[in-house]
C-alpha cells in the first residue's frame, strides 16, 4: 500500500496549533547545549499554552524537535541537542 504525500507536514501543524510552547526563534539553531536549554526554560516558564509543568514541556517540545528531525539531523546537530537534555535537567534541578 503505497500513501499520497498530501505536501504539509503534521508536525508543523502541531507545533503552530497545538498547546505547544511558544519557543524563542532559531532555538534549535544554537551550537550552545546551555542556551538552548536556557531558551526552552524561559519559553515554559512564560508560556500560557502548555499544559504540563514548565520541565516537562520544555523537555517535550525537545524530543520532539529531535524526532521529528529524524534521519535528516546530522550527527553533530544531535550531538548538541542530546547533550541540551543533560542541561535542561540541570536548569531546572533535577538529577
Amino acid at each position: 500500500m503505497s500513501r499520497k504525500k498530501s505536501g504539509k507536514r503534521w508536525s508543523a501543524r502541531v507545533t503552530k496549533h497545538s498547546n505547544a510552547l511558544d519557543l524563542e526563534p532559531e532555538v534549535f539553531r544554537s551550537r550552545s547545549p546551555r542556551k538552548i536549554a536556557l531558551s526552552l526554560k524561559r519559553s515554559a516558564e512564560r508560556s500560557k499554552r502548555r499544559k504540563a509543568r514548565p520541565y516537562q514541556s520544555a523537555m517535550s517540545m525537545l524530543n520532539f524537535y529531535i524526532n521529528r528531525a529524524g534521519k535528516n539531523l546530522p550527527q553533530r546537530r544531535k550531538r548538541v541537542l542530546e547533550k541540551s537534555k543533560d542541561e535542561l535537567r540541570d536548569v531546572f534541578g533535577r538529577a
